[in-house]
């Protein structure tokens, strides 16, 4: 572990090195607060699917973008989406029934987290609606 966190600190060291001797100045976070009870993501799919991108890296890092944001399903049609990119998901508030074509089925609750691999088909339901948060490794709007 020591080796491991003295080449991070080796590494880090190295990029502000390079920060510095390129005149490249440092950029401030961004933050969006209370993201999670105040943004509203648009209709993507069917009558009750919703997704929207809070942020995104694709225009400081376009050759490996992470782009954020949350996901509400109501009840009604099922949704089912093929990724096209890698995608970590954790349930904030309700229910989800998720499935994948391997028969996995899960009642997914909050709390919960998941992991997509891009070219899986995962059907999304739910009874009561469901609320989360993702990341995913792709560009803003590319879902």
């Amino acid at each position: 572990m020591g080796a491991y966190l003295s080449k991070i600190s080796k590494t880090a060291s190295a990029t502000s090195e390079k920060m510095s001797t390129e005149g490249t100045k440092p950029t401030a976070f961004r933050h969006y607060p209370q993201a999670q009870q105040t943004f509203k993501p648009p209709l993507i799919a069917n009558e009750n699917a919703f997704l929207g991108d809070v942020y995104s890296s694709d225009k400081v890092a376009p050759e490996a973008p992470i782009s954020c944001g949350f996901y509400r399903l109501e009840p009604g049609t099922p949704l089912v989406y093929t990724y096209t990119y890698h995608e970590m998901k954790i349930i904030l508030d309700g229910d989800f029934t998720i499935s994948d074509e391997t028969g996995q089925k899960v009642r997914a609750t909050k709390g919960d987290v998941f992991n997509f691999s891009k070219g899986q088909k995962i059907t999304f339901e739910t009874e009561k609606g469901g609320y989360a948060f993702y990341t995913g490794q792709r560009a803003e709007g590319a879902a």
